[in-house]
């Protein structure tokens, strides 16, 4: 082997590295399942540290323990709230954020009242988004907003973007997970055209492979939600046969 050949060698391997750790980087790695157990939560955090993904997304009763789990390392937690269906009044999201934030969580993922949406109360929708970003805001922590774009037309996708960017939010999602389908690069490349470069965009729900992934991030995601996240990084996983 020659010293150009093993440069060569050197470089390909740096520059796996750089792609791993920035794909990394993208991921939420996500356990909201209601049959979770306390051994599930410290996995997560375990595969968490162990890849650098940006966050742990558990439920609001998991966030202490995920923060202790998670505790002097780079990862954050993340946990939800309105989950999953949105129609929990606004005083009740507003407390479930500050509860969680007060256990350890810095992001939140909040679920719009796709009711009003769909009826088109789009100050409705805006003002329990504010009120949620406010209190996300207030202790110096992230706003993601789930649209569940499963059950949206294309013109309340635009409308349910607009009214999160207006409201404050840091972040539009594609869905919960929950639903009868999750993200597509379609509707991710919509809502990236909607809130622009200034607005994050997370793709969430069937995002299962490594090909799913860097499809989601073309067409504009930059952070996703994902359960099969190892699989992901792995390069393994089911092929994308649905959602």
């Amino acid at each position: 082997m020659t010293a150009l050949d093993l440069d060569r060698i050197v470089a390909e391997i740096v520059e796996y590295l750089l792609v791993e750790t920035s794909l990394a980087s993208y991921i939420d790695h996500t356990q909201l399942r209601p049959d979770a157990t306390s051994a599930d939560i410290v996995k997560l955090c375990e595969e968490a540290k162990l890849y650098g993904f940006a966050t742990v997304c558990v439920n609001p009763y998991w966030v202490t323990l995920a923060a202790a789990q998670l505790a002097g390392s780079a990862v954050k937690v993340c946990s939800v709230v309105g989950f999953p269906l949105g129609a929990s009044a606004s005083a009740m999201k507003c407390a479930e954020a500050e509860l969680a934030i007060r256990n350890g969580a810095r992001e939140i993922d909040m679920v719009i009242n796709v009711g009003a949406l769909r009826e088109g109360d789009l100050e409705t929708v805006r003002l329990d988004i504010k009120a949620v970003a406010d209190v996300c805001h207030r202790h110096g922590a992230l706003l993601k907003v789930i649209l569940e774009n499963a059950l949206l037309n294309r013109e309340q996708k635009v409308a349910g973007c607009e009214a999160a960017q207006r409201a404050g939010a840091d972040f539009v999602k594609t869905s919960t997970g929950f639903a009868a389908s999750g993200a597509t690069p379609e509707d991710v490349a919509l809502m990236r055209s909607v809130v622009g470069p200034g607005m994050g965009v997370k793709a969430a729900g069937g995002v299962r492979t490594r090909a799913d992934a860097l499809l989601m991030i073309e067409a504009g995601a930059n952070r996703l939600g994902a359960s099969s996240s190892v699989a992901i990084m792995k390069g393994s996983g089911p092929t994308r046969s649905g959602y």
